[in-house]
C-alpha cells in the first residue's frame, strides 16, 4: 500500500539564466541560455514523493495567472492529490536562478500568493493532513502559517519533517514539535544564531539543535552526503559520485525521498541514504523536474553505485 504524505508549503515558477560567473554590482552579463520551469520547494518535495511512489497531498496557494495555470497541470500529470488556492490578489511565487559553468547557482524567490496561505486554509484541510502518516514543510511559505501546519500534524500524530529552507530564525517553540530537521550547515548555524562564517564542527551545529527540542537532525553536505543526530548517536552517509549538471532542487529530492522511506518503515540511517541518491540524481540532470527520481530510477543509481 501506498504511503500518504502531506506537503505543506510553495510553487514557485522557476526561470534560470545561465551564465559563467556572478556578475558584479552594477553590471550586466549576457547569459548563455533560458529555461521557464515549475518549481518552489514545496511543489517540487512533493513531486519527488509522488514519484517515488507515495500518495502526496499537495497544500499551497498559487495566483490566478497563467503560471498557476501550469501549476494545476503538472500536479495533475504528477498524479497529485492538490489542495491548492488561486489567490486574485498576488501573482504566483517566482524563483529566479542564476547557473554557473562550475554547477553552483545563485537563488532569489519573489514570494507573491505564497504569503497568501493561512491558518483558516490549513484549518479546512485538518481532515486530509490528518489522513497522512508526515508532514514535510519548508519556509517558503509564513512561519505562522508553518507552525500552524505542525500544530495540526501533532495534534494528530503525524511524524513532522521541517526542511528550514530558505532559512530564517524560528521560534523557539517550533523545535520540539519537529521530529527531523534536515538543514545544510549554513542553516543550521543560522537556526542556532550563528554567523554563516562561524568555524563551528557540523556534530555541534546538530548538538546545538538538539538541545532546542529537535527529534533528530539531519545534516545535508552536498556531494558528500549526510549527517544524522539523535540524542544517543551521530551517524553518516555517503552520496553516490556523479557528474554534477545542475544542483537546484537537490536538496527537495532529497527530503522528498527522506519522507518516503520512514513512511515506508526504513531506519532514519537507511532513509538518509536513500535520500542522498535521490539528491545525487536529482543533479544530474538540468532543471528540476526532469531531475526528480522515479522509483526505477532510483534503483538503478543505486545498483550502479552500492551503498557504501
Amino acid at each position: 500500500m501506498p504511503v500518504n504524505i502531506a506537503v505543506v508549503g510553495s510553487y514557485n515558477v522557476g526561470l534560470t539564466i545561465q551564465l559563467d560567473r556572478m556578475p558584479a554590482l552594477g553590471e550586466t552579463l549576457l547569459g548563455k541560455d533560458y529555461i521557464e520551469g515549475p518549481g518552489g520547494k514545496g511543489s517540487n518535495q512533493a513531486v519527488a514523493a509522488s514519484r517515488l511512489g507515495a500518495n502526496v497531498h499537495f497544500i499551497s496557494s498559487v495566483g490566478e495567472d497563467h503560471h498557476g495555470d501550469d501549476a494545476f497541470s503538472l500536479w495533475t500529470k504528477e498524479g497529485i492529490y492538490h489542495h491548492v488556492k488561486r489567490d486574485d490578489q498576488n501573482h504566483t511565487g517566482v524563483g529566479m536562478i542564476l547557473l554557473f559553468a562550475e554547477g553552483d547557482n545563485a537563488i532569489l524567490v519573489a514570494p507573491g500568493a505564497n504569503n497568501a496561505l493561512s491558518r483558516n486554509d490549513l484549518d479546512a484541510l485538518e481532515d486530509t493532513i490528518a489522513s497522512c502518516q508526515i508532514l514535510l514543510v519548508q519556509l517558503e511559505i509564513l512561519t505562522d502559517t508553518v507552525l500552524h501546519a505542525i500544530k495540526l500534524a501533532k495534534k494528530h500524530g503525524l511524524t513532522v519533517v521541517l526542511n528550514p529552507a530558505p532559512v530564517q530564525p524560528l521560534p523557539t517553540e517550533i523545535f520540539p514539535m519537529i521530529d527531523v530537521l534536515t538543514p545544510n550547515e549554513t542553516e543550521a548555524k543560522t537556526l542556532i544564531g550563528e554567523n554563516s562564517n562561524a568555524d563551528i564542527s557540523t556534530e555541534s551545529l546538530a548538538q546545538k539543535l538538539l538541545e532546542l527540542g529537535t527529534g533528530a537532525v539531519v545534516v545535508t553536505q552536498g556531494k558528500a552526503g549526510a549527517m544524522i543526530a539523535t540524542q544517543n548517536n551521530i551517524d553518516y552517509v555517503k552520496a553516490p559520485q556523479v557528474t554534477t549538471v545542475d544542483p537546484t532542487g537537490a536538496g527537495d529530492a532529497f527530503n522528498g525521498a527522506l519522507v518516503v522511506a520512514l513512511a515506508e518503515g526504513k531506519t532514519l540511517k537507511e532513509a538518509a541514504q536513500w535520500a542522498c541518491y535521490g539528491g545525487a540524481h536529482c543533479a544530474t540532470a538540468l532543471e528540476v523536474i526532469p531531475g526528480l527520481a522515479t522509483r526505477n530510477q532510483l534503483e538503478t543509481l543505486i545498483e550502479r553505485h552500492p551503498y557504501e
